[in-house]
């Protein structure tokens, strides 16, 4: 898992994946956490 390594142009791709689920994940918890 190492960024900015051997990756070239795949390396924004899988970064930019990476942050959409991250913010997706703490979505879920955000919504899980209200609706409790």
């Amino acid at each position: 898992m190492g960024f900015g390594g051997s990756c070239g142009e795949g390396c924004g791709f899988a970064g930019g994946f990476a942050l959409l689920v991250v913010l997706f994940i703490l979505l879920i918890i955000v919504g899980a956490s209200c609706f409790c």
